[in-house]
């Protein structure tokens, strides 16, 4: 479990003007503009820096360090930590967010803070003009049914009164001190249980909030900040409803992530009938386990998908990151079955069901998703399970339960005399495939915990491997 109760009743975001630190030119070796280090100490005392924090005044003397600051978002974040304002480190800053800081020390008391009773009132104070009030009602209530599946807890709407949970829409200044900061950025904070404001939840009503994929989901983060009003802090896992950075994801079947049901159930416990039989979990890189769902390579950096997330791999890093499909493309699917890079055409191909995407880096072209029977499969074809590019030969293999096919880039047809037995063919790989990609003359061929290295050439497995040694484990 990644992330526990939240320690302090006061823990909101940096007021402009108190105690900031100076970013400078010299400190950064990634040449950035006046803005982005403006922007960067900005976002660094909002998030990162407890003496710029009504708790500041409980915490020792001295500032930290513009150095331990990012120190600490790197780590956080799961980045390479210099202490540097590299790209990578400038890339998060700027994707929106929760305006709750990330790290727990710098929240004021060090005890779990928890409602002491399992019913909890809420009253919506007012609207955005976004939505219906019927629309923004049904979020709010199904926000909150996301925690009560999962743990004892009972919610219960007043329309007039004080309740636990005060849920309002504000701009800028609105009334507790920590003025939202305009369209994106920080998109909503809430306080942990407690007296006054405890609980109290606010939406930035400068963002644009929507009940679809368009500008900011109201359900998704409002059941983000909800989780803050019931005593969670932020989790450094990046599946879990709790970590501090927007991703749009499907709201129709959403499933608690099992990280944020640990989170929930250590401080109410389990409540009497959880609706969803597993939770789904963040995989482990280094599970001796692992399998993966698809595999390619983009510009230079390989991708490895597996379930709702896939991992960065670039040659420079010593590190992968794992990030969520929806981060990169909200409009492709949650899980993908297979994947593959036409080098010469500069195109990645996505394959989920029946459907296949384009992309032009990362950017999805027009015109799709199309139908995998338009390159000339069969119409009865499900999916497929891999997919590799041959670069020397032009051709891509598509591997389908015991089968595979031949498909000529140049012609977009299917070759002659497709599909055979995989077995006939990749002796010693048994006769299906999960991903594949090609490199240096050899395809590799993943299974289950299993990849094997064919080389092209001699035609034969010449090693096999843990499928995770792929991530360096």
């Amino acid at each position: 479990m990644m992330h526990a109760a939240l320690p302090a009743l006061i823990f909101l975001l940096y007021l402009a003007g108190c105690l900031p630190f100076h970013l400078s030119h010299e400190s950064d070796e990634s040449d950035l503009s006046d803005e982005d280090l403006f922007f960067a100490e900005r976002y660094l005392n909002t998030i990162y820096s407890p003496e710029s924090s009504p708790a500041g005044m409980f915490q020792r003397r001295g500032k930290v360090s513009m150095e331990s600051k990012i120190k600490q978002m790197q780590d956080f974040f799961g980045l390479e930590v210099t202490g540097k304002l590299d790209d990578d480190t400038i890339n998060i800053m700027k994707k929106p967010r929760c305006g709750v800081p990330d790290v727990a020390q710098y929240n004021l008391f060090p005890r779990k803070l928890k409602w002491p009773m399992n019913n909890v009132t809420y009253r919506i104070l007012n609207y955005t003009p976004d939505l219906t009030h019927s629309e923004v009602d049904q979020a709010i209530r199904k926000a909150l049914k996301v925690w009560s599946d999962v743990t004892p807890l009972n919610f219960t709407r007043l329309r007039s009164g004080t309740a636990d949970i005060m849920i309002s829409f504000g701009r800028k200044e609105h009334g507790d001190f920590y003025p939202f900061d305009g369209p994106n950025g920080f998109l909503a904070h809430a306080f942990p249980p407690g007296q006054g404001m405890g609980g109290d939840t606010h939406f930035d009503d400068d963002e644009t909030w929507s009940s679809d994929s368009r500008g900011y989901n109201l359900f998704i983060v409002a059941a983000h900040e909800f989780g803050h009003a019931l005593g969670l802090e932020h989790s450094t896992d990046p599946g879990a409803l709790m970590f501090p950075v927007y991703t749009f994801t499907e709201t129709n079947k959403f499933w608690l992530p099992d990280d944020d049901v640990q989170g929930i159930q250590s401080l109410y416990g389990a409540g009497d009938q959880d609706p969803y039989a597993k939770h789904p979990k963040t995989p482990e890189k280094c599970d001796p386990e692992l399998s993966i769902d698809a595999i390619t390579g983009l510009r230079g950096e390989m991708l490895i998908f597996k379930d709702r997330f896939f991992w960065r791999q670039h040659p420079q890093m010593t590190d992968s990151e794992l990030v969520l499909i929806k981060s990169f493309w909200p409009d492709l699917p949650n899980k993908i079955d297979a994947a593959y890079e036409n080098p010469i055409s500069d195109r990645i191909f996505i394959v989920r069901g029946r459907k296949f995407w384009v992309l032009n880096g990362y950017d999805i072209l027009e015109g799709y998703p199309r139908k995998l029977y338009e390159l000339g499969f069969p119409k009865t074809l499900k999916t497929i399970d891999a997919a590799v590019h041959i670069k020397e030969t032009g051709k891509t293999l598509f591997f389908t339960e015991n089968k595979f096919w031949s498909f000529d880039e140049e012609t977009q047809t299917i070759d002659k005399g497709y599909p055979r037995l995989i077995e006939d063919e990749f002796s010693g790989i048994g006769d299906k495939v999960e991903a594949a990609y090609q490199r240096n003359g050899y395809i590799y061929f993943f299974k289950g915990p299993m990849q094997f290295q064919y080389s092209i050439w001699s035609e034969r497995v010449v090693r096999v491997m843990r499928t995770n040694s792929i991530l360096l484990c």
